[in-house]
Parts: C-alpha cells; sequence; structure tokens
C-alpha cells in the first residue's frame, strides 16, 4: 500500500465515481471562497514556521515576501493551505505538489540529458484533494497577472486556458494505458517547436536563448561562479549572510563536528540512491560545504551546498543537502506514512516528476542544532530555469498556463484516479470559469495578508531585513 492507493475498478466504475462525486460537489462551487471567522493571522502562521528555522535568517524570508504580493504568495503555502481546508473537494485524491505556484513548473534536466519541462520544488508534497494544486497554480496566475497590468478579462483567459488544459489532458490520460500514462513527458524543445508558430520573434527568441541558459546552468556553470582557490585549495566563495563557509560559520570545534556531520550525511544518502548512482557517486571526495539560503518559503530552513570533485579539480559535482519540515498541507490532508520527511519530498517528487534528478535521495542528522533533522539531497543546478513572469504578456502567460495545466495533469494522473478526476471534469468549462472566480478572490485575499504583514513590519511587530 502507498500513500497514494486508489479504490479500483472497471473504468464504467471509476467513471461512475466521478460522476457522484459530481452529484455531491457542485463544479461551479469551486468559485467558492470565503475566509473563516476564526482564520488565523497570516502573520501568526508564517511565524509559527519561522519559530523551527534559523533564527538569524528569518529577517531574510520576512524581507522577500514583503517585496510584492506574488513575493507574498511565494511564501504562503502554509497560509494557503489552511483556507483550502475550507473549500469544496471532491473527495477524489492525488499526489500533490503542495506549492504548484507558476514558477515552480520549470525546464529540467533528465538523466539521460534531455531538457524537460515539469514541476517542481516538492517540499509540502503530500496525498490530498487534486483541487488544491490546480487552484494554487490558478491564483498564482492572477496574481502575477495583476502585477503585471492586466485586465480582469485577460487574467480570467489566461486561468480558464490553464483550467481547459487541465480538464483536457486528464481526459486524454484516462483513455490511455497506465504504462503510457507513466511514459508521458513534455520535452523541452518539442515544447519550442510546438508553440512557436503562435508567439511573435521576440518571444520566440527569448524562449530560444532560455532553452540554451538554461543547458549551460551545470555543475561547472555553478563552480565557476561559487567556487575559489585559496592556498591552492578550492573553497566556496562566503556571501554573508546568504552563502557561509563553516570556516566562517562557527569556531573550530563545533565547525569540524558540523563538517563530520555533513561528511556523514553525504555517506549516508548515498544508500538511498540506485546501485548504478553509488557507484557514480563513490568516485567523488568532499572538498569543502557552506550554508546557503534559498527561496523565498524556504528561507531559514537549513540548507547545504556541499561540494565534490571527481578525477580533478575541473570534474565538480555540487549536491545541495535541504532540510525537509513537516508539510504544510498535513493538518488538512492527513499525517505522511513516511517518517523521515526527506523521504517524503522524495518520493513524492519521483511520484509526480516524468524524470527526477539523478542524484535525489534523502537522510536524516542526529543531534543538528541540537535535534534530528531530515534532508533530502539532490544537484545544486542541473539544466534549470525559472520561467520570468514579470516579462510575459497575457498571451504569452495563457500558453505558459496551458503547458502547466497540462504537466499538473499528468503528475495528478501517475497516482490519482485519473478516470474519476477526469468524469468529474467533463467536456465542458463549468470547473474552468468557477476556479477563475476562486483565483481573482483568493487574489484579493492574499493582497489583503501581504498588507498585514507590510503593518507588521512597520510597527515592528516582525523584522525584515532586504537582500
Amino acid at each position: 500500500m502507498t500513500e497514494t492507493t486508489f479504490r479500483m475498478g472497471t473504468p464504467r466504475d471509476r467513471a461512475d465515481r466521478g460522476r457522484e462525486a459530481r452529484a455531491r460537489v457542485r463544479r461551479s462551487s469551486h468559485a467558492e471562497y470565503t475566509p473563516a471567522e476564526d482564520r488565523p493571522d497570516p502573520v501568526d502562521v508564517i511565524g509559527r514556521q519561522s519559530a523551527s528555522r534559523v533564527p538569524e535568517l528569518v529577517p531574510i524570508r520576512y524581507g522577500r515576501m514583503l517585496e510584492s504580493p506574488f513575493r507574498f504568495y511565494r511564501g504562503a503555502a502554509a497560509i494557503m493551505a489552511g483556507d483550502l481546508a475550507g473549500t469544496p473537494a471532491t473527495g477524489l485524491r492525488a499526489q500533490l505538489c503542495g506549492d504548484a505556484h507558476m514558477l515552480n513548473f520549470r525546464l529540467l534536466a533528465s538523466p539521460e540529458r534531455r531538457l524537460m519541462f515539469d514541476v517542481n520544488d516538492f517540499d509540502e508534497t503530500l496525498p490530498g484533494p487534486w483541487e488544491w494544486d490546480v487552484k494554487r497554480l490558478a491564483a498564482s496566475l492572477v496574481i502575477a497577472g495583476r502585477g503585471n497590468g492586466y485586465r480582469a478579462s485577460e487574467r480570467s483567459r489566461v486561468v480558464r486556458t490553464t483550467v481547459a488544459a487541465y480538464r483536457k489532458s486528464m481526459e486524454k490520460f484516462a483513455g490511455m494505458r497506465t504504462i503510457d500514462v507513466w511514459y508521458a513527458r513534455i520535452d523541452a524543445q518539442e515544447l519550442l517547436t510546438s508553440v512557436s508558430a503562435r508567439l511573435d520573434t521576440r518571444t520566440r527568441n527569448r524562449m530560444s536563448r532560455a532553452f540554451d541558459k538554461a543547458r549551460g546552468r551545470d555543475s561547472l556553470q555553478a563552480f565557476d561562479k561559487l567556487v575559489r582557490t585559496i592556498d591552492g585549495e578550492l573553497r566556496i566563495n562566503p556571501d554573508p549572510p546568504l552563502i557561509m563557509p563553516l570556516d566562517e560559520l562557527m569556531p573550530g570545534v563545533e565547525r569540524k563536528h558540523l563538517e563530520e556531520q555533513l561528511r556523514e550525511l553525504v555517506e549516508r544518502y548515498a544508500r538511498t540512491l540506485p546501485a548504478d548512482r553509488q557507484a557514480l557517486l563513490a568516485q567523488y571526495q568532499v572538498v569543502d560545504m557552506a550554508r546557503k539560503v534559498v527561496g523565498v518559503g524556504s528561507v531559514g530552513t537549513r540548507c547545504w551546498i556541499i561540494l565534490l570533485l571527481g578525477r580533478d579539480q575541473r570534474d565538480p559535482l555540487l549536491l545541495q543537502a535541504k532540510e525537509a519540515q513537516q508539510s504544510v498541507l498535513e493538518e488538512a490532508a492527513g499525517a505522511s506514512l513516511h517518517t523521515n520527511q526527506g523521504e517524503r519530498v522524495v518520493a513524492g517528487q519521483r511520484l509526480m516528476q516524468a524524470t527526477s534528478d539523478m542524484f535525489l535521495g534523502w537522510e536524516r542528522v542526529e543531534g543538528l542544532d541540537g535535534r534530528q533533522r531530515d534532508f533530502y539531497i539532490r544537484q545544486l543546478r542541473d539544466w534549470k530555469a525559472i520561467p520570468q513572469a514579470e516579462l510575459m504578456s497575457p498571451d504569452v502567460m495563457a500558453l505558459f498556463g496551458r503547458t502547466c495545466g497540462a504537466t499538473l495533469a499528468r503528475a495528478h494522473a501517475r497516482s490519482g484516479d485519473r478516470i474519476a478526476i477526469a468524469a468529474y471534469l467533463g467536456r465542458s468549462d463549468p470547473f474552468d470559469r468557477a476556479v477563475a472566480r476562486f483565483a481573482e478572490s483568493y487574489a484579493d485575499q492574499n493582497e489583503r495578508d501581504h498588507r498585514a504583514l507590510v503593518a507588521a513590519v512597520r510597527n515592528g511587530r516582525v523584522a525584515a531585513a532586504s537582500m
């Protein structure tokens, strides 16, 4: 049994379950969003998360969330998880990303060195109502669209296009053989070819350059940017407080103990890799390590970058060991079956992605900062490229949203009952239109929450740092 096991049956039985869900939960009801009367203070929600993080880094998180409603939204997965718990749900579940905003769909490398488009960032992954991921994606598009000055009609078109792509893709997956669903993936070059005719020359050239740039974002590029030679030895270059090598982070005895813990982490995590990847990793030696600040919502969690070398000093491998805490979905969706939160992240990522990082694994460290902490490990940089929402026209964002919707449907179809979900959604657009209305309402809520954080910083309730 896995966390995503669902009741099987004939295709007709499964479609009937979807239609029964439609009778209980009208598709149009997904437009509803009303804040609960006892809704927690959003600043308190963020503060509870901050309590388990590195104290000196927490102001950076607040500073990044202050920058705009969209940046706030990226760090507010915990707030939205509580809000989504009160929205209509069909009872059909799938493995969720848990933070499926638009910038968590991006270009990634497959182990076969193909550039792919897929969902990314699984810190919050957990089985739950499939609708939650769709709504988080939709709201992100509206919030980004408002930041770009789109009209309401343009934002609605972007969301409806995105959700229609999810619905139509789920219908396609419902009719496919199970193994073919698992083979399905989006090749980046094929994607560029398929959309080129719909793009103006400037946008097409920008996308082509982004694809080329992604292929150059690898360990060598990260090595050239982050590493320097000191007295003939390679060391990670400090950039306080965003990058802090161990030598600058703490005194000798404590530093040596932490270094031993991180070396053991790399050694033990290898056991969670397939045998061939274990053999590959064994050919590298740990050289240096540093603490790194990453993301928006993740700021303050313990994250380490680890420099390893293979045959010589121009054969680097940079790994990222990132702390995995309890998913923000657990309170509403149920606890994970995985006792190690790093394993939860890795299992969810492997289940949802068409292809995952070849060094993806997990491990636990005892006694780090006084307690047991779980980590997942992957390459720091491997052909990754993040979309630039602020450069998208409404037409381009609609094309991007369509790809995100299709990608999310494929990710859900691997674990959820794709036939039941497709039957619930149907072939018409009531769900599309309902989610577009929900997304506008939730964008309003997000703006109110962002203003609450701004006020909390101004009155000294929380401290923020800009960097």
